[in-house]
């Protein structure tokens, strides 16, 4: 149940025939749901970062295999560029390892590009502070008169 609901369900007095301990339990219920409402902004939030991550992770590891794969690509072309002195297999060769580099740094691109998105969650730390300064600036208020039948007069 949620602050909202529990005030809708509150008597039409505004509450004043509600009792110390009543008024600590809501209190701390709304306490509660507040805490619970920042941790869950705080998952939606990182769970967008995670994401990115990901994808630059995913990206980084593609970029790492196409450049390990370039590599015999280029050994091959060394060698056959060494025993042969014609121009037939060797630039084929070449052409093919400047293709694996070329997609190896696009990929490269687009990982560095996914990690540069990844922020702190800053609605949640903004939201956190407020809530902070709030708890800080709030003051005890003088004891409440108590009426003869002995219960607390809540005033306003």
């Amino acid at each position: 149940m949620s602050a909202a609901d529990r005030y809708e369900d509150s008597p039409p007095n505004g509450g004043a025939d509600r009792t110390v301990g009543q008024l600590f339990a809501a209190a701390t219920a709304d306490l509660s749901a507040l805490v619970h409402d920042e941790i869950a902004l705080a998952k939606r939030e990182i769970k967008k970062d995670v994401i990115r991550g990901a994808t630059g992770g995913g990206a980084g590891a593609v970029a790492a295999v196409i450049a390990l794969a370039s590599i015999p690509m280029f050994s091959f072309a060394a060698a056959y560029g060494i025993h042969s002195t014609g121009l037939g297999l060797v630039w084929c060769f070449f052409i093919v390892g400047w293709a694996f580099v070329a997609i190896a740094l696009l990929a490269a691109l687009l990982a560095v590009r996914a990690f540069k998105k990844i922020s702190p969650p800053e609605r949640t730390i903004a939201s956190t502070k407020a809530t902070v300064d709030v708890l800080k600036n709030t003051k005890p208020h003088a004891a409440a008169p108590i009426t003869a039948d002995g219960h607390k007069v809540l005033t306003r």
